[in-house]
C-alpha cells in the first residue's frame, strides 16, 4: 500500500500489545490537543484521566500525514540469513579524530544524535526544545520536562566548519535517539521517529518515545507535527513501538532499531523499497545483552555500514562508573548476517571533554566519489564549563577498515 494516504481509524492493539491506559490516555491528548497548539499540565492530565474511567477504549484518531507500510499485521517476509554482502569492517582499536569539537547548537541540552548530508556537507543534530520557549502556534510556553514528555525536537543544520546553516521544530516525535539523513537531488530528508508516545521512568518522569517512523525535507524555520502533509508515516507491524533509524548512505540501506515483545532488535532494508513501502528484511538480529562490561548499559546510538551494525553505549562522567579521563562509553560491532558480535572496544574519544556523553552515531563519506572511503562517527555532548551548563556537541570518527 505504497504512496496509499489514511484518514480512516488507527488499529486496535491486541490485549498483549495494548498500552497502560494512562499512556493511551497521553497519546490521546497529545494527537489531538498538542497539535493545535497547546499541551496539559500534569493537573489537567489527572483530571482529564479521573474523567475517563471505566472507558473501555481510546478513540482512534484520524491522521493527515501520507502513511506507508502496513497497518493490520507483519509486513514484508522474514531476513534470508546470509543475504547481507559481506563487507570490510570499521577498526575499533584505530585511534579516534576529531571532526567538530565544542560546537554550539540551536537549544542548550545535549544532542541526541546526528547525520550527514554528504553531498551538501551538512550535518543535521538533534536535541530536545529547550524549556522556556514558545513555537509558531503555541500558545505559551513550555518547561524542559513538558518538552521531554511530548517528544518535542530541535533539527540543527551546520556545516562541516560549525556554522549553523538553520533549525527546524518537530513537535511530538520522541527523543531523537538515533536519526538518519538522505540525501537527494531535491534537498536534505530527514529519517526520525515520531508519533511519540509519553511513558514513566522509575523516578517519575515522562519521556516521549516515537512509535513510528517519519521521512520529510529539512525545511528552515518550519514547525512538523506527526500528522504533518509534509512528511511520510512509515509504519511496522502491529506492537512493535520505541522505533528509530539510520542510513547506510553507501550501500543505499535503512537500520532500523524496534522494540518487538518488550526487546529491542534492529532491522536491515533497502532504503529504496522501504521508503516506496516494502518491509522485505535483509537482517534481523537482537540487541546484544551486554553493550558496556562491567557497567548498566545505557543505549546511545547506532549505525550501519555494509554487512555491519555499531552500537553506541555509554554515560556522562561521574555516572554508572564513568571515571573522567576514561568513560565507559563503548563502541558494539554486530555481523547483520549471525547477530553474533565481532568486536567491542572501550572508545576515549574526546576524553577531555567536561561531562562528556555519547550521543548518537552515523556514517560519514568525506568525498561522495568514494563511497567505500567512509568514516564511523561517534557524537559526545560536553557542558560549556564547569559553571555553564549549557551543552555543546562534538563528533569524533573512526575510518580504518579491516
Amino acid at each position: 500500500m505504497a504512496g496509499v494516504l489514511i484518514t480512516g481509524r488507527r488499529p486496535t492493539a491486541t490485549p498483549s500489545t495494548r498500552m497502560p491506559f494512562f499512556s493511551r490516555l497521553c497519546a490521546r491528548w497529545h494527537h489531538s490537543s498538542f497539535s493545535r497548539g497547546y499541551m496539559l499540565d500534569r493537573r489537567q492530565v489527572l483530571k482529564l484521566a479521573g474523567a475517563a474511567v471505566g472507558v473501555a477504549s481510546v478513540p482512534a484518531i484520524a491522521v493527515a500525514a501520507q502513511q506507508v507500510g502496513s497497518p493490520t499485521g507483519p509486513s514484508g517476509s522474514e531476513a534470508v540469513p546470509g543475504a547481507v554482502p559481506g563487507s570490510r569492517r570499521f577498526d575499533l582499536t584505530a585511534p579516534s579524530e576529531m571532526l567538530l569539537r565544542e560546537v554550539r547548537l540551536n537549544e542548550t541540552r545535549v544532542l541526541q544524535s546526528f547525520g550527514f548530508d554528504n553531498a551538501r556537507r551538512h550535518v543535521f543534530f538533534v536535541q530536545l526544545v529547550d524549556g522556556g520557549r514558545r513555537l509558531p502556534g503555541e500558545t505559551r510556553t513550555y518547561s524542559g520536562d513538558e518538552r521531554s514528555a511530548n517528544g518535542d525536537l530541535c533539527v540543527t543544520r551546520m556545516d562541516l566548519s560549525g556554522n549553523i546553516l538553520g533549525t527546524m521544530y518537530l513537535r511530538g516525535f520522541g527523543h531523537g535517539v538515533q536519526i538518519g539523513v538522505e540525501s537527494t537531488d531535491a534537498g536534505s530528508f530527514l529519517w526520525t521517529e515520531t508519533a511519540s508516545v509519553a511513558s514513566q521512568d522509575s523516578t517519575g518522569n515522562y519521556t516521549g518515545w516515537g512509535s513510528r517512523l517519519a521521512r520529510f525535507a529539512f525545511a528552515n524555520g518550519s514547525v512538523l507535527t506527526p500528522d504533518s502533509p509534509a512528511l511520510t508515516q512509515h509504519r511496522l507491524e502491529d506492537g512493535v513501538d520505541r522505533t528509530t533509524v539510520t542510513v547506510d548512505p553507501t550501500h543505499q540501506r535503512l537500520a532500523v532499531r524496534c522494540r518487538v515483545n518488550g526487546a529491542f532488535r534492529y532491522r536491515l532494508y533497502d532504503l529504496a523499497a522501504f521508503t516506496s513501502g516494502g518491509r522485505t528484511t535483509l537482517a534481523d538480529v537482537p540487541q546484544p545483552a551486554d553493550l558496556q562490561p562491567g557497567h548498566p548499559d545505557t543505549f546511545q546510538g547506532f549505525a550501519s555500514f555494509g554487512s555491519h551494525l555499531y552500537l553506541l553505549a555509554g554515560t556522562q562522567y561521574g555516572k554508572d562508573g564513568s571515571v573522567e579521563g576514561t568513560g565507559n562509553t563503548f563502541i558494539t560491532c554486530v555481523d547483520w548476517n549471525s547477530g553474533a558480535v565481532v568486536e567491542q572496544e572501550l572508545t576515549k574519544a574526546g576524553y577531555s571533554l567536561p561531562y562528556r556523553e555519547p550521543e548518537g552515531m552515523a556514517i560519514q563519506i568525506p568525498d561522495p566519489a568514494a563511497p567505500q572511503a567512509a568514516r564511523l562517527c561517534s557524537g559526545f555532548a560536553s557542558v560549556t564549563s564547569d559553571t555553564d551548563s549549557r551543552k555543546r556537541a562534538s563528533i569524533y570518527y573512526k575510518e580504518t577498515l579491516v
